[in-house]
């Protein structure tokens, strides 16, 4: 378990802090023109459909404020989506609808949204209230997900989702995380979303934490953490494994979703991903990234391909 400590003995745990992580992870492997594909979430849309990553499928872009007087009937035919704003972060802006009432609709919580909300809050994302830096935005309409029943009585009215750390072509790290009532059912954990560390080499759930503290039912709807044990995940890190040959970053943050019927699907990628995901693991990032780099350092003809990636990931580092 991770305790407070001096940042000798954080650093003699493998643990990954900021200063290591921004000198060397990030500005090392991550070249500043790559960004804008993952800063933008239309572009890292266009990014999957390119490479033939499975991602939610797009429904729609509103560009201009003109464009949502069309917008009721153009939804007529999706009673279940997403508005996101396509250069958001930590999960500001994004309205999910999961039905319809009348002309109204609803919330997964159940909550009655007119549509006057639904523009209003599209009107916003274009003037750029939740965009990085409050650029002017577009909203991104998407399909909503079905989230794999394995998550049922996991998460407070929210999709769960996996958070990859993918080093040079490797995953390295994995964690699920759980909306709750604090986090308003969106999986941040700096808003109170439970963190669960999962074996890279299993998918099966090791430690669990809210707030940086360990946790071992979920706070709101009292389900044993320790029994998650994520389906389909060799399909899921070979995804995250490919995410890398279509950004090009080195060291980066796969975020996946798992619906129901179409399995694994990416949902963000992420340049600089944060580090709380040690302390979901309950241990230190760096020797796994420094059995990838050793990897690559005794044998240049490392074969290229995704899988084999995922595979040696999944062999090798769990024990670390």
């Amino acid at each position: 378990m991770l305790r407070w400590a001096s940042p000798f003995a954080l650093r003699r745990a493998g643990i990954v802090g900021m200063n290591r992580r921004n000198v060397e992870l990030i500005a090392q492997n991550n070249p500043r023109a790559l960004y804008p594909l993952v800063d933008d979430k239309l572009k890292t849309k266009e990014l999957a459909r390119k490479h033939g990553l499975a991602s939610p499928k797009l429904i729609g872009v509103v560009r201009q404020t003109g464009q949502i007087r069309q917008l009721a009937a153009f939804l007529k035919d999706h009673p279940k989506f997403v508005i996101k704003p396509a250069q958001g972060s930590g999960g500001k802006g994004i309205l999910v609808i999961s039905g319809r009432e009348g002309d109204a609709y609803l919330k997964p919580s159940g909550a009655v949204v007119a549509f006057e909300e639904v523009a209003r809050h599209i009107n916003n994302t274009l003037s750029g209230l939740f965009s990085l830096g409050g650029k002017n935005d577009v909203a991104m309409i998407e399909e909503m997900i079905e989230f794999d029943p394995v998550f049922d009585g996991y998460t407070f009215e929210g999709v769960p989702d996996i958070r990859v750390i993918v080093y040079k072509g490797f995953p390295v790290m994995a964690m699920t995380r759980l909306s709750t009532a604090s986090s308003d059912g969106k999986a941040n954990l700096h808003q109170g979303a439970v963190g669960v560390g999962l074996d890279i080499a299993t998918g099966k759930a090791m430690r669990a934490v809210q707030y940086d503290r360990p946790v071992e039912q979920h706070p709101d709807t009292g389900a044993d953490l320790s029994q998650i044990a994520v389906p389909k995940w060799a399909e899921l890190m070979e995804l995250a494994a490919h995410c890398q040959s279509a950004s090009g970053l080195g060291y980066m943050g796969v975020d996946v979703v798992l619906d129901r019927v179409a399995g694994p699907q990416v949902l963000e990628l992420n340049a600089r991903p944060g580090l709380a995901i040690q302390v979901a693991n309950g241990r230190g990032m760096f020797p796994r990234i420094k059995a990838v780099d050793d990897l690559i350092a005794a044998d240049e003809d490392l074969p290229s391909d995704a899988v084999w990636r995922a595979n040696w990931a999944m062999e090798n580092l769990a024990v670390l």
